[in-house]
């Protein structure tokens, strides 16, 4: 029940995003992203009486990990929207965040018992940490695709729905590099703590498992993107485009590695 009203109260936020998207009314915007706010608090309810019902952290199956990821990228965005003024970028990340609720709603919702290796109080600290990085890369992500539709308008010099509505490019282009300087950071202590996890639990702190290589393979391309930007100066489109790639590979390491790949994070299902 109280993921059904999360979920509702999800919809409802994106829906009205949206009509500010097209009317630009700020009171539309104040009741959207007080509508993002409560469902965010309800959801937070939601986790909290999961954990209890399950008696561990509700982080070890489908449901619930996309859940936790939709949730972070909630707060993640309020957080972000109390120093960055950004145009429009609560649309855009609200359809993400509603579309992670979705398939939350339409995965399993049973609670299975842990097995012996999730046993372990480094389930909460690299899970979270894992997760929360997510939902500040999925935030890069909106930045990144918002960029290409900005410089698109532009290059067209027909300027049409997206161009009054949209951020200056200089102002998403360091969204992008907030969003990435908070997340990789989390992303590096995810991968840490679940090194430390895997040595407690397998006897070994890296066993090349599937996740654990695509995790890895995230990270080589964030640390290569920022390595770039700041070094190299990449900065505009590129940055856009590899914010975007490197989303991609963080939701095939959170799905694609899960369902195609068999290793010894398959139990998270």
């Amino acid at each position: 029940m109280l993921f059904s009203l999360s979920l509702i109260g999800y919809y409802l936020s994106t829906t009205t995003y949206i009509i500010f998207f097209v009317t630009q009314k700020n009171k539309i915007r104040s009741a959207a992203r007080c509508l993002l706010f409560g469902a965010g608090v309800l959801h937070t309810v939601t986790i909290i009486s999961r954990y209890f019902l399950a008696g561990h952290t509700p982080l070890t199956t489908h449901h619930d990990t996309v859940s936790f990821f939709a949730w972070s990228m909630t707060w993640a965005f309020l957080s972000f929207r109390w120093r960055y003024q950004v145009k429009n970028f609560g649309t855009f990340v609200s359809l993400v965040i509603a579309a992670l609720m979705t398939i939350a709603a339409l995965s399993s919702q049973t609670i299975a018992e842990l097995p012996p290796a999730l046993q372990s109080a480094w389930l909460p600290v690299h899970a979270s940490i894992a997760i929360i990085a997510d939902g500040f890369l999925g935030m890069g992500f909106c930045s990144g695709l918002m960029y290409l539709l900005q410089e698109r308008e532009l290059k067209k010099k027909r300027f049409g729905v997206f161009y009054s509505r949209l951020p200056s490019l200089d102002a998403l282009d360091n969204l992008i590099q907030h969003c990435l300087t908070v997340g990789f950071p989390l992303l590096t202590l995810g991968i840490i703590t679940g090194s430390f996890w895997a040595k407690q639990a397998w006897g070994a702190y890296w066993h090349w498992d599937p996740k654990e290589t695509w995790s890895l393979i995230t990270w080589f391309l964030y640390a290569a993107m920022l390595h770039q930007r700041f070094i190299a100066g990449w900065r505009g489109k590129r940055a856009a485009i590899l914010a975007i790639i490197g989303f991609i590979a963080v939701l095939f390491t959170l799905w694609g590695v899960t369902f195609l790949l068999p290793g010894v994070h398959s139990y998270v299902r």
